[in-house]
Formats: structure tokens, C-alpha cells, sequence
């Protein structure tokens, strides 16, 4: 949902697992988001988009990304540290949305300057309810920096 302060923005969903990719479109359908999902599904698909290579030339600049962690090519420890290092998308907001609740999962993203780390809810309720409460946090109560 989006107030009169708020816009749509373009999420990008870096997710290898079409189980959880469902449930993340689903939890947008169900919460009314008029936020675009945009949805890759490997550590190198994501930096393509990212940086508008191959079939993603056209591609905008997401607002936010959510990011799974266990990922084919590059694992999303790789991508996070090439999202934050590069000075063109450090200011891109980056959850880890991942299966992990290692401490060493979670200290590790942080280090590589996540702005959050959530662990995916089993239950596909609870789980839609983790998404709506993320991009709440991100579209109501948080600014984010309009592209330059």
C-alpha cells in the first residue's frame, strides 16, 4: 500500500527457490502492494540486472532488494559485498531474506552492511506477513533517496 508520501518502487527479489518466490508474490498480491517486483534467480542474474547487462539493459534501479543468501553462481554473501562496495549501489537498502538463522549468517551479513537480516518464516502465513512487515517498513516508514 502506498500513502500520498509514499510511491511505488521497484523491488528486486534475488531468489533461486520458486516456492518462496510464490509466496513473496503472493504476499504482495495479498497486501494490495503497488510496489513492482522484479525477481532473479541467481547471484549473477542479479548483478546483471544490477548492472544492466545482458537481458537487463532496460532495467531500473530497484528501491530495495531482497536477497536470499543460498544462491547458484554467486552466493548472496558475494553479491551483498559487490552491492555495498560499489559506490553507484551502496545506497540500495538490502535485506537478507534467507533459511539461515546462523549467528555466523547473520554477523557476516551485517559486516558486509545489510540493512536488515530476516529469517524466512516455514509457515506460508507467517511468512507473507515477514514480507508485508518489510516492505511497510521500507515504503511507509523509512525515505529512501530517489535515484540520481
Amino acid at each position: 500500500m502506498t500513502t500520498p508520501a509514499a510511491r511505488p518502487i521497484d523491488v528486486l527479489l534475488v531468489e533461486d527457490d520458486p516456492g518462496d518466490e510464490l509466496m513473496t508474490r503472493e504476499a504482495f498480491e495479498d497486501n494490495k502492494i503497488g510496489n513492482t517486483l522484479h525477481v532473479v534467480r541467481d547471484g549473477e542474474e542479479a548483478l546483471d540486472f544490477l548492472y544492466r547487462r545482458g537481458e537487463h539493459t532496460e532495467a531500473p534501479q530497484p528501491d530495495l532488494i531482497l536477497l536470499d543468501l543460498n544462491l547458484p553462481k554467486y552466493d548472496g554473501r558475494q553479491v551483498l559485498e559487490k552491492i555495498k562496495s560499489d559506490p553507484e549501489l551502496s545506497h540500495i537498502p538490502v535485506v537478507v531474506l534467507t533459511t539461515s538463522a546462523a549467528e555466523e549468517d547473520i554477523l557476516r551479513s551485517y559486516r558486509l552492511h545489510a540493512n536488515a537480516y530476516v529469517t524466512k518464516p516455514v509457515d506460508l502465513d507467517q511468512f507473507i506477513a515477514a514480507v508485508r512487515q518489510i516492505d511497510d517498513f521500507f515504503v511507509q516508514v523509512v525515505r529512501l533517496p530517489r535515484h540520481f
